[in-house]
């Protein structure tokens, strides 16, 4: 069955989802603002969720619409072939937001779907009452400017929950956007790589995944693991393919080092359940000792601090990694941060930037490579 796919991403990652859509055999590929859209059948939606790294979730896209009224949302959504998807017994809660658009009542609107939803079903299995006790199929729609696009989640937990990180420090950064500032800092099978604030080690192991060639959701289970929809087979093949390509022969190794004792120790114990604990070595130690080894890659997410106080400590670290990055061809250096000042108080203007989203917090990839 032919799909049309949609998987949202961090703003300033598309390019690099873009990439990873067409090794996955994504076809009639599309891009814009936070997403990239593309085609295939059901063995290109299961690799899309064991694959994609800088990916949010794999949305299969049902139908797109205008609508100004209760009645033409009503309508549109009826039009749906929900049946294709949506077994008599299965789950379908409804989820969405509206942004400038007439129909701005978000609970109205979630209500309006899910009737119309039910009354197509209705009208396919000839039943008045849905006990919903199967398989999940969440039905996700939003309203941009009168536009209504409506899809179903085949991902469940977001595609950035690996598996291996199941406790953090206080401010982690995302392993989706991780995973995408590993592939700007352009690491390879051979790379070695140094995370001098390693927090809970999310960095370190979505570099050795990269390098490895380790399939990022290898290691969970998705919400269309369970749908009748999809053969088992192929979820069966593409699990074995996945761990067929896993390169356990590569010269990658990373180094993490954070001040914190905790933290160590927590890097420690995620990378063992990423499976790569014997690719890495992590220890206590302060920014001030360090010292950028040869033909290494320094990659990090500094501490950054919203008060003022806090501030003025961020601003003091960055002077002090100015000093001890030597950042040129053989040492590259890929640091983000939220400062719009960082390259004032670093010590020089980065070769490269680009512009990123943690979260909702706007960032700069700072890129030192020359």
């Amino acid at each position: 069955m032919a799909l049309r796919m949609v998987c949202p991403c961090h703003f300033g990652l598309e390019s690099t989802l873009k990439f990873e859509v067409s090794r996955i055999g994504g076809q009639d590929i599309s891009v814009s603002d936070g997403r990239v859209s593309f085609s295939g059948g059901y063995d290109v939606l299961v690799r899309a969720n064991l694959w994609l790294a800088a990916a949010e979730r794999v949305l299969i896209q049902l139908a797109e619409f205008d609508a100004v009224t209760f009645e033409e949302l009503f309508q549109g959504v009826k039009n749906i072939p929900f049946e294709d998807f949506i077994g008599k017994n299965d789950k379908f809660p409804v989820k969405g937001y509206s942004l400038d658009s007439k129909l701005h009542s978000v609970p109205d609107c979630q209500s309006i779907v899910k009737k119309a939803a039910v009354e197509r079903l209705k009208s396919k299995y000839g039943i008045s009452y849905f006990e919903e006790t199967g398989a999940m199929f969440k039905i996700q729609f939003s309203i941009l400017k009168d536009h209504v696009t409506v899809c179903i989640d085949s991902s469940g937990a977001g595609l950035h929950k690996r598996g291996y990180r199941r406790n953090s420090n206080a401010a982690p950064i995302k392993e989706t956007l991780a995973a995408g500032i590993i592939d700007l800092a352009r690491v390879r099978e051979n790379s070695i790589v140094c995370d001098p604030f390693c927090g809970s080690g999310t960095l370190l192991i979505e570099a050795a995944y990269k390098a490895m060639n380790i399939a990022p959701g290898i290691r969970r289970r998705f919400v269309s693991d369970e749908w009748g929809i999809i053969d088992k087979a192929i979820w069966s093949e593409e699990r074995a393919k996945a761990l067929d390509l896993i390169k356990k022969d590569t010269d990658f190794f990373a180094y993490g080092y954070d001040i914190d004792p905790e933290s160590v120790a927590l890097s420690m114990e995620n990378c063992r359940k990423a499976g790569i604990q014997k690719r890495v070595s992590i220890s206590q130690a302060d920014i001030s000792s360090y010292v950028n080894k040869k033909d290494t890659i320094t990659i990090c997410n500094p501490p950054y601090g919203e008060r003022m106080l806090e501030l003025k400590e961020a601003e003091k670290l960055y002077t002090v990694m100015g000093k001890r990055f030597s950042a040129d061809r053989e040492s590259p250096c890929y640091i983000i941060s939220p400062h719009e000042e960082f390259e004032k108080f670093f010590g020089r203007t980065a070769d490269k930037r680009r512009k990123l989203y943690n979260g909702m917090i706007k960032c700069q990839l700072y890129m030192y490579f020359k």
